[in-house]
């Protein structure tokens, strides 16, 4: 039945808190699109229930809203209203195609689940691993992923089986929250970090909620005193900026918890958002640091080295005086966007008053992140994927420099040996040490942030099999993976290469010239093998006995024998023929 005939009008009045969010955000934004969206998800879901027991269509509606909020254009809505009806109903992709249109099927179809009857235990990996490379053809498919899991997460207590809640709640902190943190949606990351943290520890949660909020009256006296005195320095250098307090969220809070009293640097960060240039940003940290003196092993300069994911600001840590400190973080602006929106603040400024965007403005390959993985996945299988995905994806990461200043990022405690798979793979086997400050370390040496090193190149064609053991990111364990497949393949070729040539030798035959005539490549392919070297494997291995091969390449010296026996058999079986 075509989707036209399929939906029941009217889903206006229905979709309006939709509109309205779009509308606040895209005044020339045409909603007909969502609307539509909106029908068809409505006629598909109907008689589904979620957990909560409202209608399912509920979720599709408020992930859009989620989306609105944030700014995303219009096709991305209409992605999030249908993005569960192909996974969950009979609904085709290439009816959504029709429909809507390549763009929002690309969405609908990035974002579809796999299905778990057909790959087991690899279901989780596999759908991993297709979003990635769809993200790499557009990176909205990952934040409407995101939206949706900030909703499930928002119900998740309906769900009735602790151990259920307690493993989204895991993969949520394990995988989402790190790939909300590489996309800069900061919005989305604090509450999914919140809500997590309240099914895994709910006990730490509500202490620390308790704590927060007793503490509150006691640290706002601090706090209003501080920030006019901050306002005023900024305003006395020349400068126009909003200075104000802003709450840490409380899974932040507890990673930084005092065994004492709550601190205000513990609950409260304070912002300035300076109406100018980089330049002025810098002017300001200078004014602060001239009246309060920094802690200087707690500053960060983002802006001359931003993270992986666009993030850009300053950080310091201030002493105040009687023995408080107070973190501060000083950006323009536009900094301030892409520090609560990511990628999404992008796409929220190329879609202009209209809510569209082109798909090139999310086609964004060049997330060196998103590159690292795009490169290394298709070597992985799925457990190696989702592992090394875990790692590469830490948000504790460092940036190490190479010889000519070019920024290498990676998770904390990487080693010499990530480090070289990430700055080249091709030639990362090679390295036999590296070159800190003019200094020889091991290639097992974790690297810091901020070094700049250097890889002293050797004749190796293959890693050392301790590096597998070393390794912490998943390209460069992949990688070293295979290294040492091929470099035992080739051993393995060799000696049962060897071996051939010591039997054939024995009988009076050359297997080079059973090579060269093509005697030697006949009998392989006709085996079911791929080349010789596959073959020669064989025979090292026993898949191959040595009776049975040289009985095809050299028949005349080679007569049939008695009937063969399980324990030593005449028939030659390769891969493709039945034995």
């Amino acid at each position: 039945m075509a989707l036209r005939n399929a939906t029941r009008r009217p889903g206006a009045d229905a979709v309006r808190p939709l509109i309205a969010a779009h509308r606040a955000v895209f005044p020339g934004a045409r909603t007909d699109l969502l609307v539509r969206a909106y029908e068809v998800a409505d006629h598909y879901h109907q008689g589904q229930m979620r957990k909560s027991g409202a209608p399912y269509i509920t979720h599709p509606l408020a992930v859009a809203i989620l989306l609105a909020e944030i700014g995303m254009d219009t096709t991305t809505l209409a992605a999030a209203l249908l993005h569960d009806t192909v996974e969950d109903t009979d609904l085709p992709i290439g009816q959504v195609k029709a429909e809507f249109g390549p763009e929002v099927a690309i969405l609908v179809e990035g974002v579809t689940k796999l299905d778990g009857a057909k790959w087991g235990d690899h279901a989780e990996a596999e759908t991993f691993r297709k979003m990635i490379v769809a993200a790499s053809i557009d990176l909205r498919v990952l934040v409407i992923k995101l939206a949706d899991r900030v909703h499930n997460m928002r119900t998740l207590r309906h769900h009735p089986r602790k151990e259920k809640r307690e493993r989204i709640a895991r993969a949520t902190l394990e995988l989402l929250i790190p790939f909300a943190e590489r996309l800069g949606l900061y919005v989305f990351l604090r509450e999914m970090e919140d809500l997590t943290f309240s099914v895994l520890e709910p006990d730490a949660h509500e202490k620390v909620r308790a704590r927060v909020k007793e503490s509150a009256a006691d640290r706002a006296p601090y706090i209003d005193d501080l920030l006019p005195r901050m306002r005023a320095e900024l305003a006395d250098a020349g400068l126009k900026a909003q200075v104000e307090a802003r709450d840490r969220h409380l899974y932040s809070v507890y990673r930084d918890l005092p065994d004492g009293p709550l601190k205000p640097r513990n609950a409260t960060r304070i912002v300035a958002v300076v109406e100018g240039t980089e330049a002025d940003c810098y002017v300001a940290l200078g004014a602060l640091h001239a009246r309060w003196r920094p802690l200087t092993p707690r500053f960060r300069d983002y802006i001359a080295l931003p993270k992986n994911n666009m993030y850009r600001s300053l950080h310091t840590s201030l002493l105040t005086g009687d023995g408080e400190t107070i973190d501060v973080i000083i950006r323009n602006p536009a900094m301030d966007r892409v520090a609560t929106l990511g990628v999404a603040a992008q796409i929220r400024e190329a879609a202009g008053r209209g809510g569209h965007v082109t798909a090139d403005v999310a086609r964004r390959a060049d997330l060196e992140w998103l590159e690292r993985l795009l490169a290394w996945q298709p070597l992985a299988g799925s457990k190696d994927f989702l592992d090394g995905m875990r790692t590469d994806l830490r948000t504790d990461g460092i940036v190490v420099f190479t010889r000519d200043g070019t920024p290498v990022a990676l998770p904390r405690g990487a080693t010499a040996i990530d480090f070289a798979y990430a700055a080249d793979p091709e030639t990362a086997a090679a390295a036999v040490g590296m070159l800190v400050n003019g200094m020889r370390k091991s290639m097992e040496n974790r690297v810091v942030h901020g070094q700049v090193v250097e890889l002293v190149t050797g004749p190796a064609l293959y890693p050392p099999d301790s590096w597998l053991e070393v390794a912490r990111t998943g390209q460069a364990k992949v990688h070293i993976q295979q290294a040492l497949v091929r470099r035992d393949a080739e051993n393995a070729s060799a000696q049962g290469r060897a071996m051939l040539v010591r039997a054939l030798t024995d009988r009076g035959a050359d297997l080079l010239d059973l090579e060269g005539d093509g005697t030697a490549f006949s009998v392989c392919r006709r085996l079911g093998y791929a080349d010789l070297d596959e073959l020669y494997q064989a025979v090292m291995t026993g898949d191959v006995t040595m009776d049975a091969l040289l009985s095809d390449l050299l028949p005349a010296h080679c007569p049939t024998t008695a009937a063969p026996t399980t324990a030593a058999p005449t028939a030659l079986a390769g891969p493709d023929v039945p034995g």
